[in-house]
């Protein structure tokens, strides 16, 4: 597999996850593998009934609300998103490390490996 086809089934994984695990897939999603770090990047990952929380005069303790949420439910489907993530790559994940922008919609997910991926078709 070459690099950029483990990217692109990374984020096929990890938007099919979004929609079965949390009832609705981003509008959009791109990972990155670098080293020995996979990086997710999601937009448009947050509902309506979010966005207007969000949004909201004082939405200190709804941004605040929804960033816990999602980050107890992520928390949730770690080892299932970790296994996915090294199953791909060949590679196990160290760790994962996650964040949601309830500004502009965008959830970033970081995981670390225990070893560099090694891809067809690169270069050394």
């Amino acid at each position: 597999m070459t690099r950029g086809e483990a990217e692109a089934e990374i984020s096929q994984a990890v938007v099919k996850f979004e929609r079965e695990y949390m009832g609705r897939g981003p509008e959009d999603a791109k990972a990155f593998i670098f080293e020995d770090i996979v990086f997710v990047r999601l937009r448009g990952v947050l509902t309506p009934a979010e966005k207007q929380l969000a949004k909201a005069e004082d939405s200190t303790a709804g941004r605040k609300l929804i960033k816990e949420v999602r980050q107890e439910l992520l928390e949730k489907a770690r080892v299932l998103l970790e296994r996915i993530v090294g199953d791909i790559i060949g590679v196990k994940t160290k760790s994962m490390h996650t964040d949601i922008s309830t500004t502009t919609g965008e959830r970033i997910i970081v995981f670390t490996l225990e070893g560099k991926p090694e891809f067809r078709n690169e270069q050394l």
